[in-house]
């Protein structure tokens, strides 16, 4: 590229330059990521909207219907560390269409669940998916981006799981008035089969920035446990994965129990909450399309601090609102769900940015999904404490998150322009 050209492209402040610059492959990386992490999202999802007809279904407790959750997100930890490996030793596309598969492959078994326990043996083995594609995704499309523009093309991308909710959302309330709730929850878990779709675009069109891939291929330590936990990378690790566990264990309490709380303290009809659920979900569509540009602007660090205090004053509000007050709670979902998604835009672009390139892969794979993994301890202490606080109550627990996701960022560097090396 000639320094005229790059000094165009520097200069690019026009919208959605961030895309532009991209060039042909990296666009076409962008749209199968956001695809990826789009059917993630959804598959995730469909849990806990049919919660509360698969916890009457299967007769389990409230502690028994958030293990489900938690058992996800704990086997995510290991499916995200070994996506992680998978991405720096066989590649980011190949890694993206196995874990897409997996993910699939196991929502749609979910719903030919027998009992209660071999419901939580798919979940489980469907968080080995889940927790795998981000990492591959994220990496895949952050290697493909201009510094000044890593973090808006990351949160683009984020900005999928919004989409992949909303999705969610809307089928939901289609199934729910067709079906009994006995039988609906099976049939949601049944249209997991979406994502089958994405691999055919993936394994088409879909390949590796050529110059980082040369350079992953060269390295002689790539895909290494030891070494993201070697020198100077061993705080880095250790920090980050605070970081991921606190910003995670809010964001799963309040995604996991938020349906079942509106639908059992608040009184709403499945039409109701998915009105409600839709205030939440445009925010947190905008929430992670903005945080990009803030994180870019601002920088990592001070965005995270920023919207980890917000989100955590707005859970606590949310949870409080008395009864007869459904209204200021519909109003605030938009915020809140703003706040809680926008601290996730820097995500992508800052664990990228902290690893170099033979170990990108590993130390992002395993940094946050280690979160994801720690972070599922608190709904599943919301689902326990529910039975003596009530489900409101108890998300308040997931406030505390953010708090430790603010230590966290007392122990690692801004990386704003970086280089990815």
């Amino acid at each position: 590229m000639s320094s005229s050209t790059a000094d165009t492209t520097r200069t690019d402040d026009r919208p959605f330059a961030w895309f532009r610059t991209l060039g042909r492959n990296g666009r076409k990386a962008f749209i199968g990521a956001f695809g990826g992490y789009g059917l993630d999202s959804y598959d995730f999802q469909v849990l806990p909207l049919g919660l509360v007809a698969i916890t009457a279904y299967f007769g389990i407790t409230k502690g028994e219907a958030g293990l489900l959750t938690t058992v996800t997100l704990v086997v995510s930890a290991i499916g995200g560390a070994v996506a992680g490996i998978m991405a720096d030793r066989i590649g980011r596309v190949r890694t993206l269409m196995i874990t897409v598969v997996t993910y699939a492959v196991f929502t749609v078994l979910c719903g030919f669940a027998t009992s209660y326990e071999t419901l939580l043996v798919f979940r489980a083995l469907q968080g080995l998916g889940f927790g795998g594609e981000w990492a591959a995704g994220a990496i895949l499309v952050a290697e493909y981006c201009k510094p000044r523009y890593r973090g808006r093309t990351v949160a683009f991308v984020q900005s999928a799981w919004a989409a992949g909710w909303a999705l969610s959302v809307l089928v939901y309330t289609l199934v729910f008035h067709l079906f009994p709730p006995d039988v609906a929850w099976r049939v949601l878990f049944w249209t997991g089969a979406l994502p089958a779709v994405l691999i055919i675009y993936l394994r088409r069109t879909v390949e590796d920035a050529p110059r980082v891939d040369e350079r992953r291929a060269r390295s002689d330590h790539r895909g290494s446990f030891r070494a993201i936990f070697a020198g100077d990378l061993t705080r880095t690790t250790l920090f980050a994965s605070l970081l991921a566990t606190g910003v995670q264990g809010g964001y799963y309490t309040l995604a996991t129990w938020l349906p079942t709380y509106l639908k059992s303290e608040r009184g709403l009809t499945v039409i109701g909450t998915g009105g409600y659920l839709a205030f939440l979900i445009s925010g947190a569509f905008i929430g992670y399309v903005t945080g990009g540009y803030v994180t870019d602007w601002w920088g990592r660090k001070r965005t995270f601090a920023l919207f980890s205090v917000l989100s955590a004053g707005l859970i606590t509000a949310y949870a409080q609102i008395p009864e007869g007050a459904n209204t200021a709670i519909l109003f605030l979902g938009f915020p809140l769900g703003f706040c809680m998604s926008a601290i996730f835009s820097g995500f992508g672009s800052f664990l990228a940015e902290l690893y170099p390139t033979a170990l990108r892969g590993t130390g992002q794979g395993f940094t946050y999904n280690f979160g994801r993994a720690v972070g599922a301890l608190f709904p599943a202490l919301v689902g326990f404490m529910a039975d003596r606080m009530g489900v409101g109550g108890a998300m308040v627990f997931g406030a505390a998150a953010y708090g430790i996701a603010v230590l966290a960022l007392l122990g690692l560097p801004e990386t704003r322009g970086r280089e990815l090396l």
